[in-house]
């Protein structure tokens, strides 16, 4: 008997070329076939006498093989293979074309299935392309006809049928599957047994059981994800942190030395972070706030409570772009205050380190002075990149970490901020913040962020304009080059961007790198803007090749208003702040998801002037349509995570590849009652038994599948 850890290698009924495919797809042992489930089902369960059979009609029939014939058409260089079918009813041709080796299957007085698509030729139907089983009798068990047939998920070499051809057997010879899920959780939510859920899967009676067998799985996998995030929270809870309490009076003097109020949600925020801040356990919270609504200033607050209470503040970007742009707003911020309330403020990059005294002198300094003053807590508050968990970078007093667009960062390099020899006093963690301007659906924030408290800012600061947003079709092209122009010889400034960074060989003769080759890329488009459209504009060019110096000059540059037109990748997606910027035109728009489009649009309407985002796609697809269409009418952010979790699923949010959730669970994170009821069993199971020793096998579960994910 097999079990699932067997590996499918040492299986003497799978053949080494099936092995090889199936390990092109990353599954070596049977748990990872048979949880490589099926993406829909093709209904054949009906056999249809042949005389009933209709044009078009897909449909299954039995039948005896009369006879058999192979020829070969030699101007289209085609095998044909036909074969005379009869019933009780009647007589069909069956067709197939280039399988010459059907001939040697399909013998003359073999009773067997066919089911495919019934087609008309000369007034004659016949059966295109079926898919054949020979069967020993009219009720024997079917793998690929007469049933409701599995579609799996395909590669190169292994087809649906060569799928199912090995996944029977194995099911057949499974020894039964522990049942790890507690028995009042299935009764409660109407959920099949593990056994009974795998069969279901591939081989389902009727299309419900299917159904069943996919709600037990998404189900399952939802509800370890709450559990870890509960155990999180609570283990969480039993750590100790340094109390950071805030002197308000003092809080109010900065807050007043702002040249803006801050809005109602970005004060609420700030009370829950600094009512944190004051604990004895690590706060964990998600600043989530739509573009532009002053996450950073919020972050920045609460770093200077933590070095008025002399600890320190790690903020950690995914971007060197970013990380530059958080550093230019705290200076800003800082150099308003009085020298009191201010703290020491540095950068550290790849690139290089600056460091802010009390003045406007921002001074180079090399990086082990800054690594120095970091041991020796000189420094309170240093931004950076991942050159922040690089060796040799330790705190004195390390009180709180911010992390912008938290997703991005793996659980890993975030513990790398928060632990370490030196980084805070024993016992004790840091306080954790992190931000993200991706807007998070409420379903994903309940299941891969549940862990994290949240704090939404869900208004933009004071006199912002909306931004005018428009789907620019091929046809209106020049149209909206001209509005561009005309808007830069006012004085404003505009973002183009695109997919890649460089076409791919125009040579190529394969259909994919051709495919590629007409994506819009930077270089092609700086070409032909600077040099056709418009060669009496200043414009230049930002991607992730080019080295951080050139790219800070470049940002530099467009900042002060010496670049009229900036052409880049994606990296500017976040944290780009140029008030003058008042343009934002996106080529090859269906080529992007909506949050990202949104973040792209949060480029420009940061200033007092009105703003535009001009969406350009060659695609008449109605999907893109769909899409696009959304980022238009949206309200805000949030409704527009909402419609983007429906068009496009989680990955969006959170990456399919950098979770480690199998498919089935991503689909279930768009299905909000199953997150609630997943949640609702999760909480029970952990208010009755905390440390789940009375249910060994679910424990054992969990840290398998804590093992196996890794949420960004």
């Amino acid at each position: 008997m097999l079990n699932l850890e067997s590996n499918l290698a040492e299986i003497p009924t799978i053949g080494p070329r099936f092995v090889q495919r199936f390990a092109q797809m990353g599954i070596h042992t049977v748990k990872d076939l048979l949880y490589h489930f099926p993406t829909r089902y093709e209904d054949f369960s009906q056999i249809y006498p042949i005389n009933d059979l209709e044009p078009g009609q897909q449909a299954t029939i039995q039948g005896t093989v009369e006879d058999v014939n192979v020829r070969r058409t030699w101007k289209r260089h085609l095998t044909i293979v036909e074969a005379k079918i009869t019933d009780e009813s009647g007589t069909l041709r069956a067709v197939w074309f280039n399988q010459p080796y059907i001939k040697n299957v399909l013998r003359p007085g073999r009773l067997a299935n066919f089911s495919g698509k019934v087609a008309l030729s000369d007034d004659e139907l016949y059966l295109s392309h079926p898919t054949y089983e020979l069967v020993d009798s009219s009720d024997a068990e079917t793998r690929h006809t007469a049933r409701l047939v599995p579609i799996y998920p395909e590669t190169r070499g292994l087809t649906s049928k060569g799928i199912r051809f090995v996944i029977q057997p194995l099911l057949n010879n499974l020894r039964p599957v522990a049942e790890w899920l507690p028995a009042e959780v299935r009764r409660a939510h109407g959920l099949l047994e593990i056994n009974a859920a795998l069969r279901a899967v591939h081989f389902p009676e009727h299309i419900e059981d299917s159904a069943l067998a996919k709600k037990r799985f998404a189900f399952e996998d939802l509800f370890l994800l709450h559990l870890l995030n509960i155990r999180q929270k609570l283990k969480l809870a039993r750590e100790k942190a340094p109390p950071l309490t805030t002197d308000i009076e003092r809080l109010k003097k900065v807050l007043a030395s702002l040249p803006f109020e801050l809005t109602q949600s970005q004060k609420r925020s700030l009370w829950e972070i600094v009512q944190d801040l004051a604990r004895n356990r690590p706060m964990n919270r998600l600043l989530q706030g739509d573009v532009g609504s002053g996450k950073t200033v919020i972050a920045a607050l609460a770093a200077l409570v933590a070095s008025w209470n002399g600890y320190q503040t790690a903020l950690m970007a995914p971007t060197e772009v970013l990380a530059r742009q958080h550093f230019a707003t705290l200076k800003q911020l800082f150099l308003r205050l009085a020298p009191s309330d201010q703290a020491p403020l540095a950068i550290l990059t790849a690139a290089g380190a600056k460091a802010l005294y009390g003045d406007d002198l921002e001074t180079e300094i090399k990086k082990p002075k800054l690594a120095a003053g970091l041991r020796t807590g000189d420094f309170k508050i240093v931004i950076g990149t991942h050159a922040l968990i690089q060796k040799g970078v330790d705190f004195e007093r390390l009180g709180l970490v911010v992390i912008d667009e938290q997703h991005r960062f793996g659980v890993n390099q975030r513990q790398a901020l928060t632990r370490g020899s030196a980084r805070i006093e024993k016992p004790g963690l840091p306080h954790f913040l992190s931000m993200s301007a991706t807007p998070i659906p409420r379903t994903l924030m309940l299941t891969v962020f549940g862990d994290l408290d949240i704090s939404t800012i869900d208004e933009l600061p004071a006199g912002r304009k909306k931004i005018v947003t428009k789907i620019v079709d091929p046809q209106n092209r020049l149209k909206a080059y001209g509005f561009i122009r005309a808007h830069i010889q006012k004085g404003r400034q505009t973002f183009v961007i695109c997919p890649r960074i460089e076409s791919a060989d125009a040579s190529a003769s394969d259909s994919r790198q051709a495919k590629l080759w007409e994506v819009k890329s930077v270089k092609e488009e700086y070409e032909k803007l600077s040099r056709k459209i418009f060669p009496e504009l200043r414009v230049a060019m930002l991607h992730g090749q080019l080295k951080a110096k050139e790219k800070e000059a470049i940002m530099k540059k467009f900042r002060g208003g010496e670049t009229d037109i900036l052409v880049s990748t994606s990296v500017v997606e976040v944290g780009v702040d140029v008030p003058n910027a008042t343009i934002m035109m996106i080529e090859g728009a269906e080529r992007f998801g909506l949050a990202q489009l949104y973040q792209f649009r949060g480029r420009v309407g940061r200033g007092e002037h009105q703003s535009y985002c001009f969406l350009f796609t060659d695609s008449a697809a109605k999907q893109t349509a769909e899409r696009l269409t959304a980022i238009v009418t949206a309200k805000n952010g949030f409704e527009l995570a909402e419609m983007d979790l429906e068009l496009r699923g989680p990955g969006e949010f959170i990456g399919d590849k950098q979770t480690g959730l199998p498919d089935i669970a991503m689909r279930g994170l768009q299905n909000a009652e199953l997150i609630r009821d997943s949640r609702q069993a999760a909480v029970e199971v952990i208010q009755a038994d905390p440390n789940l020793k009375n249910n060994p096998a679910l424990a054992a579960k969990l840290k398998s599948f804590a093992a196996a994910i890794h949420l960004e």
